[in-house]
């Protein structure tokens, strides 16, 4: 039990530090692009998928026209559209591959990385730097391999959430209401 009280401390420990790190410049850019795009899409690897995901079901909850990249139902992204990539490195192939194709079709690209000056940070039109250990393990964790920036990217992603409810005039009860009632 000691290793696991001080693998929640180290966790625990990344999302405080994570508070002062945060720019809220970057958040603030954030916001505006979620709430100007026509379409959110979401995209991410692995784990990062994971939190994609996660953030694309809140932006839906939200009354966001929100999807997920890879998903058979999602329509064309278009100019005006805004692709979210969750990637700790920034140098997951098929999260590069899909920025790339962002740009091409001319949305705008926000990367959720801890290596702002990785491939898909070079490509961004915005880069939302979130501290955390990555794959690519910058430093000793006991927290396993990406826990570190997987659980600090999808604390700030639902309060990116909570600052959208605000300036929508959401409510937990327009959540309630966009919840899956067929489960």
């Amino acid at each position: 039990m000691k290793r696991f009280l001080a693998t929640l401390e180290e966790i625990i420990d990344n999302l405080i530090s994570s508070k002062q790190q945060v720019d809220t410049k970057e958040i603030e850019k954030f916001v505006e692009v979620l709430l100007k795009a026509n379409k959110i899409y979401t995209y991410g690897a692995g784990r990062s998928g994971l939190i994609a995901k996660a953030f694309a079901q809140r932006l839906m909850h939200l009354g966001f026209k929100s999807y997920v990249i890879g998903e058979t139902i999602n329509p064309s992204v278009e100019s005006g559209d805004a692709i979210v990539i969750v990637s700790g490195s920034g140098e997951t192939t098929s999260s590069v591959c899909i920025g790339k194709k962002a740009k091409e079709v001319g949305a705008v690209l926000v990367v959720i990385t801890a290596h702002p000056e990785s491939s898909l940070g070079k490509i961004a039109d915005l880069v939302v730097k979130v501290p955390g250990k990555t794959k690519i393990i910058e430093r000793e964790s006991l927290a396993p391999f990406t826990t570190l920036f997987d659980i600090t990217a999808m604390a700030v992603l639902d309060s990116v959430a909570s600052e959208l409810m605000e300036k929508i005039g959401a409510t937990e009860e327009t959540i309630a209401k966009k919840h899956a009632n067929v489960e």
